[in-house]
Order: structure tokens, then sequence, then C-alpha cells
């Protein structure tokens, strides 16, 4: 397993339904979308990309697309850890809206995602290596038969289950497509879906401070586990 991903979407109704059959939205409404989620950050144009190559972008790169029914966005810095410390102003942006969140990091192998309807928080889950990190709301459809056991991993005790299997079902749930495995016909195509790239920066240099120090404790929690 491999997968990474970093997704934001405020939706309307289905997203999956929203993502299928479109191509892509106007970089316009898309800019105006990052400008919304980043405020006070340099926002420069980049290249565009497909969903399937956007969902983890490199760092201060963000995709976006504004749709009919759903804005999604690609960024590492919305893989929030846990899923419910989504900062105040992002899901004020999603009023009235769905939001759905999904992070899932294949070094580590951590999966969260988290649910809000309406600005209220329903689901959100936090898993790991270490087990459960948080567990809020009712699991959702496609969780039950993860915990009831049926995707059992040899030798992971902690969850009855793999956090990047159950990360793949959610993603697939949440979103309509997955990033492993097999490829079913109603899936979302990820490779036609389009997204605007866009270069965003913190000119104060905190933001790249604190994730240069993410990323060495990371790197020491990996170095640790392989000891």
């Amino acid at each position: 397993m491999g997968a990474k991903t970093a997704l934001l979407a405020y939706a309307d109704g289905d997203i999956a339904t929203a993502l299928r059959g479109a191509t892509g939205g106007d970089r316009d409404a898309a800019e105006a979308l990052v400008r919304r989620i980043h405020p006070g950050h340099l926002v420069d144009g980049a290249a565009d990309e497909c969903l399937w190559d956007a969902v983890y972008p490199p760092d201060d790169v963000t995709y976006a697309v504004a749709l009919a029914g759903v804005d999604l966005l690609c960024d590492r810095r919305l893989a929030v850890n846990p899923p419910s410390a989504l900062p105040a102003h992002l899901v004020e942006a999603g009023a009235g809206r769905r939001i759905v969140l999904h992070g899932m990091q294949s070094v580590s192998d951590w999966l969260g995602f988290a649910v809000w309807e309406d600005g209220v928080l329903v689901r959100s889950l936090n898993v790991g290596p270490e087990g459960v990190g948080e567990n809020i709301g009712e699991p959702l459809p496609f969780e039950l038969p993860y915990w009831a056991g049926e995707h059992p991993v040899p030798g992971w005790d902690r969850l009855p289950f793999h956090p990047l299997e159950l990360g793949e079902a959610a993603l697939r749930a949440l979103f309509g497509f997955v990033m492993e495995g097999r490829r079913r016909p109603d899936d979302v195509d990820a490779d036609a879906v389009r997204l605007h790239g866009f270069r965003v920066t913190d000119p104060t240099g905190r933001e790249q401070a604190a994730r240069d120090e993410l990323h060495e404790l990371a790197r020491r929690m990996v170095l640790q586990r392989r000891a």
C-alpha cells in the first residue's frame, strides 16, 4: 500500500455524483476558493492536474475545483490530525453544506477522516499503528464490516483492520473513487476530473518552520518503529 491523500470537499449533495462526468471548473472560482481557505497567503498560478495525481500535492501547492454541487481541494495542510481539529474558518466556509475531510499517509499507516453537516461534526475517526486516536460519532455504513472484524490483517493487533484498507473504503464511499485496488465500473474516473493548480505560501515563514518540525518528528517516529 502506498496511497496518500489530503482532500477537503464542501458539498451540496453526493460528492461522487458531482464529480462523475465533470472535467473541470472555472479557474477564477477555484482561485477564490483557495484564497478563502488560506487567508493571508500568497497565491500564484501553477499547472493544472487530474484528480488522480492531485490528491496529495507537494508542499505549498493546492489543487482546487469549483463544480456544480461540490468545491474540492487537495492540499497537504488539510490532512489534519486529528480530523476534528480542522481550523474553524474552514468549517465556517462550509456553512449550510456537507464538509468531508480525508487524509491518509502510507508512510505512517495513518488514516483520518471526518464529516460535518451544516457546521456540526457528526463523524471523525483517527487511526494508526497505535490504534484509535479519535473516534467521534457513530461509524458510517462503510465502516461496519471493518469494525466487525471482516477485514483482519495478520500481526495487526491494535485494530481489527489496516488503516489504509479502511482509508480506501472511506475514499470510495465519500468521494467515489479509490487510489489502490480494483476499480469498479461506477467509480469516478479520477483521471478525467481536472483541478486547477496554485502555489500557496505563507509570507511569514512560520508555516514552513512548523512543517519542518512536523516532518522531523514523523521521521523520528518511523525510525523508532523500524528499530
